[in-house]
């Protein structure tokens, strides 16, 4: 591995160590539902077992109730609760982008249909619900609203990202702030995981609300090297330019008539090794690209400045911050 990849993956690492025994839990729960229809059991199985690796929520959930003087031990079922409702809206979500594989799996709507992914996707909405409700009882009522207000919340703002996000499919001329603002949207899961850690671990009002921003742009920073990297991916390029918006990074350079048209041709013939590498030159080598990096890296620095407030925060919040931004 070349060094400079070294980082990102030690972050990958630690959010897998602290999602695992969340993870592990969500398998079970799922395990234990029988909808008495084999295909249906064997996708969500599948997808449980082979397909999903939702590290992310139960380990902000966990950072978080550690910062602020909580124990990771008090969140392991909401953190399981979690992974399952996030992989419901992931199910549904290769459904309305026609998503068959996601390198190197098929999709649960790719090997088992449109009809069995829509219903694994409602039992796993069912069976998250039940968890998180069974999994509050032993807190107080007062935490217990707080977290359903954030879940709630969380849902809604994530529904409504992905309904602004369908109305832009195939769309060329999207601007970088609307854009933007989808990102946000979709980031309200990173923000209710890291608000329910600190509300589950004790922490004060100000504590929750700091570690609640740590988690939204967290989620935003994350995506957006998502979209960068998927500059790099021909399969990416070629299936987000058919069914979804290209990436960010492409939709700044079209702001500039030249570019656009360079890469539309591009685009319009076989994306070889060649092309995507012009393609990356003419999306990356861009001023409006290098003014987003830059504030991506302020955004890390705020971000550092203000979890330093809190006296039990971890080393690895900022870590995870840093590495978001390697190779950007």
């Amino acid at each position: 591995m070349a060094p400079e990849e070294k980082l990102m993956q030690r972050a990958m690492d630690l959010i897998e160590k602290r999602g695992q025994k969340a993870v592990e839990k969500s398998r079970q729960l799922a395990r234990q539902e029988n909808t008495e229809y084999g295909p249906l059991n064997e996708a969500i199985k599948y997808f449980m077992e082979e397909f999903w690796f939702d590290f992310l929520h139960p380990a902000l959930i966990s950072l978080a109730c550690e910062a602020v003087g909580g124990t990771a031990e008090e969140a392991t079922d909401i953190g399981a609760a979690l992974v399952l409702l996030a992989g419901a809206a992931d199910l549904h979500d290769d459904i309305i982008d026609e998503s068959k594989i996601k390198e190197p799996f098929q999709t649960v709507y790719g090997k088992f249909g449109r009809d069995i992914a829509v219903l694994s996707g409602d039992v796993l909405l069912l069976k998250g619900l039940f968890v998180l409700s069974e999994g509050l009882k032993p807190f107080s009522k007062d935490k217990e609203k707080l977290v359903l207000e954030s879940v709630r919340q969380a849902f809604l703002e994530l529904c409504g990202g992905e309904a602004r996000e369908t109305d832009w499919r195939r769309k060329m001329e999207i601007s970088t702030t609307d854009y933007l603002e989808i990102i946000k949207q979709k980031s309200a899961g990173s923000e209710a995981a890291t608000r329910i850690g600190a509300i589950l671990g004790g922490g004060t009002a100000r504590e929750v609300e700091i570690l609640a921003h740590y988690g939204r742009t967290f989620g935003i920073l994350l995506t957006l090297r998502n979209e960068f990297i998927d500059v790099f991916e021909p399969n990416e390029l070629r299936n987000r330019l058919k069914k979804e918006c290209l990436p960010l990074p492409v939709l700044i350079a079209f702001h500039d008539e030249t570019r656009k048209s360079k890469i539309l041709q591009l685009l319009k013939k076989e994306l070889t090794a060649k092309n995507v590498e012009i393609i990356l030159d003419l999306s990356l080598d861009f001023k409006e690209s290098r003014l987003l990096v830059e504030d991506m890296k302020s955004w890390v620095e705020n971000e550092i400045s203000l979890i330093s407030a809190i006296p039990n925060c971890q080393k690895d919040l900022k870590f995870l911050l840093q590495a978001a931004l390697e190779d950007i």
